[in-house]
Order: C-alpha cells, then sequence, then structure tokens
C-alpha cells in the first residue's frame, strides 16, 4: 500500500504552550489532518539527559518483546566479568 504524499514548506513560530502558529495560510482547505516535521536551529536544542534517555528506552512500546519471559535467556551467572584494566 503506497500513500502519496504533497509537501509543503512553511515558516512558523512556536507559542505557548508549546504551539505553532503559521507565518502564512497553508494553500489547502480543511479540516483534516496533516503530518508535520519540525526543524529548528540546533543551539536551541538540549540532548536529553541520560534518566530521559532510560525512561523514554523503559517506556516506548518497541521494546515491549523484551518484558516476554521466552525471551529471558541470560541469567547473572552467564559470561565473564570484565575488568578494564587499560
Amino acid at each position: 500500500m503506497s500513500i502519496s504524499v504533497r509537501a509543503i514548506e512553511t515558516t512558523d513560530a512556536i507559542g505557548t504552550p508549546r504551539q505553532l502558529r503559521l507565518d502564512t495560510p497553508l494553500p489547502v482547505t480543511g479540516p483534516g489532518r496533516v503530518r508535520g516535521v519540525v526543524l529548528f536551529p540546533k543551539e536551541e536544542y538540549e540532548e536529553p539527559s541520560e534518566t530521559e534517555w532510560l525512561h523514554a528506552a523503559a517506556t516506548n512500546p518497541a521494546f515491549d518483546f523484551l518484558k516476554d519471559p521466552e525471551k529471558d535467556v541470560y541469567t547473572l551467572t552467564d559470561g565473564r566479568p570484565y575488568d578494564d584494566k587499560g
């Protein structure tokens, strides 16, 4: 199944509370659903903290298969300890 899409580039501003306001009206009529991509300068972006990354990974349904007991094949006695003396 393929879906045909059309891209329109426009600029907008981020208002409060975290809403986009388009600088110009879109050349399409609504109501309807759209898919958007938001690009912004890199210096305005903060990298997520390690805690935020861990929370995102722990709550992401993409990793739910790891909760399956059949996938839990390793134990604490598997392998050898790793000591980096270097």
